[in-house]
């Protein structure tokens, strides 16, 4: 079962900008619906709807956080084996590969290039098959 959109939702298209696997349509001003099969229930839809119209698989309303306050990925550039997984699952084009800082350097490693693009949608973290990659709580690292 995947998330989905309340009555409480004004069509502000919020939503639609965020997803990440772009799961959500609708017309501006109508109710927007979450395409099932699509959604991979990430929440990022729900943090960013100023109505709290969103609500998960058990029925409860996403809580509204501010994207300043959204999770980001953490990179262990020792475990990470620079193979591109996350850059390709990455649709916000957030993640990149460290360039070698000498010819033959082995050392590179993903890192968060675009911090403001970032959704924190969480799928580079699975996406990781190295373990490299681990959301980091924006709200109690202040």
């Amino acid at each position: 079962m995947a998330y989905r959109i309340t009555d409480a939702c004004i069509g502000c298209t919020l939503c639609t900008k965020v997803c990440p696997v772009m799961a959500i349509s609708g017309t501006l001003k109508q109710r927007h619906s979450i395409n099932p099969k699509r959604c991979v229930e990430c929440g990022v839809c729900g943090r960013a709807c100023a109505k709290s119209a969103v609500v998960d698989t058990n029925g409860i309303t996403i809580e509204r956080i501010p994207r300043k306050d959204w999770d980001k990925p953490l990179f262990d550039a020792s475990r990470c084996s620079a193979c591109h997984l996350c850059v390709q699952t990455c649709t916000a084009g957030a993640i990149d590969i460290s360039m070698p800082t000498y010819k033959g350097d082995l050392r590179v490693a993903a890192y968060l290039a675009a911090p403001a693009k970032c959704v924190g949608c969480a799928l580079c973290v699975a996406a990781c098959p190295m373990d490299a990659i681990a959301m980091q709580d924006n709200r109690e690292a202040k």
